[in-house]
């Protein structure tokens, strides 16, 4: 069993096991010809069940053919220029090759003494991020998992950070315990879920959210959000956070951070900026002043993996002042003594609240060197602008209504009947049309509800994406709908 082992004595057989691997995949990608093959979960359970996990093949190249039928056959392609679904983006050939090299090296980023050059290059990447934001010489940050984890490291800070002023500045010493009850996050009703799932985890609950509501271009309304904040402090509560997306999951819709910045300010409560969507303009070559603002946050969340075209996992969490990264941290003897930190050895693992970490910065370290920042821009102004024109072509097509005009790269709408259908057979309509959709396996689209209503989802990140695609699919859409209604409205006589 030695001979599995990745070391000096195997270095061939991994070359030789890698490349198959690789050339099944680079098979697979030349020869999709549809996102997915839209195989059921009925058709695909019993077969990855009936795999006795026990009685092992003991020859890659036979695993490799089973996996052909159990992932890679159905597995779903997001390069496919008619994946119109979730916030997933095709991968830049430089990043795939930086996941090869530090999958195989496996260095782990919690110490300097399991990850040299590595962790350099991790903080080389975040003062870089930093920058770009405008954050000045005393930002930190740490790569995370993902946006909702950035999400909670911000807003773990910001509750420490929130209960040190507010036992700092009271009359009387106040135990922890009894300002924890009354801290409140202020984020707009379209935020992302892992706000409130981050409350929860912290303690303070999902009823310490106060959803804002947006206006109709579904940014925050901060009249609103100027009363919630004033209401918060009558009632005797102290504001602990605002969170200002830049970039809504939905609607793409990015809040007005310049007001909403001064008004965090005026209650001395914590920014934090989620940009886990929109962060893809901080390389824009022209969009780039979608984002001002960000500069003022107290903290940021990005996600390579999705608007800088990188293998998920890659996302960070920003800080504007690198000492509030001290509410995360805990000195273990056998891994971080104190005297560390003492003797600037730089462990990553004092910033972060993970431990064991993969290397995940390397793939964007290889994609700015191979293609620089101004070339990942391109490509998501190139998705930007033909959300612009998707929203001219769904707007104008009698046979759909359109929310919101983009702000970034997502359009949501719905399939609207010609004539007087009942609201809640509208509402199947569109469900019906997504899910056929998907079993037919020539587009994939997301769905959501806006004011209760069933409403469709185009996500476009893949710049191969054509204005033909959208209406190719948007006829596609509106024939399993006009199906489904006819079938419904005929049953019903």
């Amino acid at each position: 069993m030695r001979s599995h082992l990745l070391n000096e004595t195997t270095a061939d057989d991994y070359r030789r096991c890698v490349t198959e691997g690789v050339e099944r995949v680079a098979a697979k990608l030349a020869s999709t010809d549809k996102p997915h093959t839209g195989i059921s979960v009925d058709e695909l359970t019993p077969v990855i069940a009936g795999i006795d996990l026990d009685r092992p093949l003991n020859d890659p190249a036979a695993v490799l053919d089973e996996l052909e039928e159990v992932y890679l056959r159905d597995a779903v392609y997001f390069h496919h220029p008619r994946y119109l679904g979730h916030l997933n983006c095709p991968v830049v050939i430089p990043a795939v090759l930086g996941e090869a090299v530090l999958s195989a090296v496996n260095s782990s980023l919690d110490t300097w003494d399991q990850s040299i050059g590595g962790t350099l290059i991790e903080r080389r990447l975040i003062d870089w991020t930093a920058g770009r934001i405008g954050f000045g010489a005393g930002a930190d940050g740490v790569f995370t998992s993902g946006g909702s984890q950035s999400n909670f490291h911000a807003l773990l800070l910001a509750r420490d950070e929130a209960c040190r002023l507010v036992m700092k500045n009271s009359e009387r010493e106040l135990p922890k315990a009894e300002v924890l009850p009354k801290l409140r996050i202020f984020a707009s009703e379209v935020s992302h879920f892992s706000v409130k799932k981050s409350a929860a985890m912290l303690g303070l609950g999902y009823e310490a959210v106060i959803p804002v509501p947006v206006d109709r271009t579904k940014q925050m309304d901060t009249s609103v959000l100027a009363l919630e904040l004033e209401n918060c402090v009558r009632e005797g509560l102290f504001p602990m956070a605002v969170v200002a997306t830049a970039g809504t999951t939905d609607f793409g819709s990015i809040d007005p951070l310049p007001e909403i910045a001064r008004l965090a300010a005026e209650h001395s409560a914590w920014m934090h900026v989620d940009a886990a969507y929109g962060c893809g303009l901080l390389v824009s070559p022209t969009r780039r002043h979608l984002l001002d603002g960000i500069e003022l946050a107290d903290s940021v969340t990005v996600d390579y993996h999705k608007s800088f075209f990188q293998p998920v996992s890659s996302s960070a969490v920003l800080v504007r002042d690198r000492d509030t990264l001290q509410h995360a941290t805990y000195h273990a003897d056998y891994l971080n003594p104190r005297r560390m930190a003492e003797e600037r050895i730089p462990n990553q693992v004092d910033k972060s609240i993970q431990t064991t970490r993969r290397f995940d910065a390397l793939k964007l370290w290889m994609t700015l060197r191979v293609m620089g920042a101004d070339g990942i821009g391109e490509l998501f102004d190139e998705v930007c602008a033909l959300a612009a024109e998707g929203w001219k072509l769904i707007d104008a097509d009698p046979r759909f209504e359109v929310v919101v005009q983009p702000q970034l790269s997502t359009l949501v709408f719905r399939y609207v009947p010609a004539g007087e259908v009942r609201p809640d057979l509208v509402d199947e309509a569109n469900l019906h049309a997504r899910k056929a959709l998907f079993a037919s396996g020539e587009a994939v689209v997301a769905g959501t509800k806006v004011d209760g209503d069933q409403y469709l989802k185009f996500t476009l990140l893949n710049p191969q994406t054509t204005t033909a695609d959208i209406a190719a699919v948007l006829d596609l859409l509106a024939a399993h709908a006009e199906q489904y209604l006819g079938e419904s409205l005929a049953f019903a006589s």
